[in-house]
């Protein structure tokens, strides 16, 4: 008989301390189906969702407020004022500031962004960002830097960080932040590798990092997640997410 190893579910520990679930996810503006995409969401049971291409134009704020009712969030921060990155939550999450950050415009690409927020959970404190990077290397390593900047600069002891990086676990720009972060699903690896893409998963280009101090039950593409159908991942969106299970804790 096959066993399925789950995530915990979230929940508060006798000692203040928090577990929670994050998922990252790049939606493609929602320009797929939005209600296998709500489905996805709804099943991997998130407190924080670092989403990625959310929508940046017309009516945005209504599209990505709908995607969140559907799959049981709120907006916390993001979407067109962070040029496509933002951050949903569950009514878990007690928010203490949001900030939306424009990253440094190159001439002739893409206006990147930071979701940034100070959220609780319970007694548990926690500095959260959502991040989609550049397809040019020099700026992408660049933009990573100011990523890590902004991350100290929250002033939190514990903190989270996810997105899409537009490159490989052997890429510089993915070093630099696993070299100063956690790669969860390096830590912990759990369900699948691959991100990229639905119908051919063969690269991993989505990450969800967490500060030392913060532990990592597990991390990885939600695969065999009760309510989750490959149908759905492949009509979604052209990424696979990722969901990490952690244990956040209690500030002192």
């Amino acid at each position: 008989m096959l066993i399925v190893m789950l995530l915990p579910n979230s929940r508060t520990e006798p000692d203040g301390s928090s577990v929670i679930r994050v998922l990252s996810y790049n939606i493609r503006s929602m320009r797929d189906d939005t209600e296998a995409l709500a489905r996805v969401i709804t099943a991997c049971a998130p407190d924080l969702v670092l989403v990625q291409e959310a929508p940046r134009f017309f009516r945005w704020r209504k599209k990505l407020a709908r995607l969140a009712a559907a799959s049981g969030q709120v907006i916390l921060t993001g979407g067109a004022t962070a040029a496509g990155p933002a951050i949903l939550c569950n009514l878990r999450a007690t928010v203490e500031r949001t900030q939306d950050v424009l990253l440094p415009l190159t001439p002739g690409l893409h206006r990147r962004g930071l979701a940034t927020a100070v959220v609780r959970f319970g007694a548990a404190r926690l500095g959260v960002i959502s991040c989609h990077l550049s397809l040019q290397k020099d700026e992408r390593h660049d933009q990573a830097g100011m990523l890590l900047d902004r991350l100290a600069g929250l002033g939190v002891e514990h903190a989270v960080a996810g997105g899409d990086l537009n490159e490989r676990p052997d890429g510089p720009t993915f070093r630099l932040l696993a070299d100063s972060l956690q790669d969860c699903r390096t830590t912990a690896p759990w369900g699948g590798e691959f991100t990229s893409t639905p119908a051919n998963p063969h690269q991993r280009i989505d990450a969800v990092f967490a500060t030392e101090g913060i532990e990592v039950l597990g991390c990885g593409v939600p695969l065999e997640q009760p309510g989750i159908t490959e149908t759905d991942l492949r009509a979604a969106t052209d990424h696979l997410p990722v969901l990490a299970a952690l244990r956040v804790p209690a500030t002192a």
